[in-house]
């Protein structure tokens, strides 16, 4: 992907919170409550102005079938992972857009290395991929509960004290191997904090529309709170790079965190260079015989207006 600098309106709601493995990282260092010192209402302004971007970019993207964009959400229970996808990419072309959720592995999964489920669902050129949870959690839930790998099928001389290094090492590899394929990677972990997550839980109990979000199981999992932290930072700060940067997003401020996420994805698509595919000149003698034979069909069809925004100038007083 080319080497453009970030773009410049969205700078400081990309650069704080990307990690690409040039700097130390500590998960701690990072304020869940962020909002990058705008009031909510400007953020949802910057939030539609990137939308209306996006879905631009995203119908270049489609039309010129070179690039592919793989965008990866992790995050705690609670998160707000579904939401987020759901509002950052409003009003894109599904047609060139899939969301593909990892759940418990199927047992013909489990036939497969770690990684095949997630290979099979990548994006195609021209689309968009977007992953809710991944192969990242091979590296989570998996290294937080032990009984888990167990039952993997690994044959047992290859299970050692290493293998969470060495599946850092498969995944960044992965990760560098799309990137040099022409699929742009991006990685989001909406760093929500404890005390957030307790409120959004109350919220889903005492909703009945939320009722069907809360499992016993997301207690269970809050339990273990700092042994998933730690695991998510050491996670983080091994597979940063610069192909496949990670964005520690705040998320204890919804709006805050879709400000980041769409700066982050617009942000990537512009330094492509993505254009509409041009029409050679063999292609525009053939238009020009269709045209003639279509208008000799009927009578002629009134060309439509054109309308071009023109950006509203202020206006100085003296």
């Amino acid at each position: 992907m080319s080497a453009k600098p970030v773009t410049p309106a969205l700078k400081s709601y990309i650069e704080p919170y990307r990690i690409d493995g040039s700097k130390p990282f500590h998960l701690k260092a990072h304020d869940t409550n962020a909002s990058g010192g705008l009031h909510k209402e400007t953020g949802k302004k910057i939030i539609e102005a990137n939308r209306r971007r996006l879905q631009e970019l995203q119908e270049k993207l489609y039309a010129q079938d070179r690039w592919s964009l793989l965008l990866i959400f992790q995050g705690m229970d609670a998160a707000g992972k579904d939401s987020a996808i759901k509002a950052v990419f409003d009003g894109i072309n599904p047609q060139g857009c899939e969301v593909t959720s990892f759940k418990t592995p199927s047992s013909n999964e489990l036939d497969h290395d770690f990684m095949w489920r997630s290979t099979i669902a990548l994006p195609q050129r021209g689309r968009i991929g977007i992953f809710n949870r991944s192969y990242y959690e091979e590296c989570l839930v998996v290294r937080v509960h032990p009984e888990i790998l167990a039952k993997q099928k690994i044959p047992t001389e290859l299970v050692t004290k290493d293998i969470w290094r060495e599946r850092f090492e498969d995944i960044t590899a992965f990760e560098k191997y799309l990137a040099r394929n022409g699929t742009v990677v991006l990685k989001f972990f909406l760093n929500v904090s404890k005390e957030e997550q307790r409120e959004r839980f109350l919220e889903r109990l005492e909703e009945p529309a939320k009722n069907w979000k809360f499992s016993s199981a997301d207690i269970s999992e809050r339990a273990l709170w700092d042994t998933y932290q730690h695991a998510y930072e050491d996670l983080i700060k091994h597979t940063s790079c610069e192909e496949a940067p990670w964005h520690v997003v705040p998320a204890d401020r919804k709006w805050f965190s879709r400000v980041v996420i769409g700066s982050a994805i617009v942000n990537a698509l512009e330094k492509l260079d993505l254009h509409f595919p041009t029409v050679d000149g063999d292609a525009k003698k053939d238009f020009a015989l269709i045209r003639e034979a279509l208008e000799k069909e009927g009578p002629p069809v009134e060309k439509k207006a054109v309308v071009t925004k023109v950006a509203k100038k202020k206006v100085v007083k003296q």
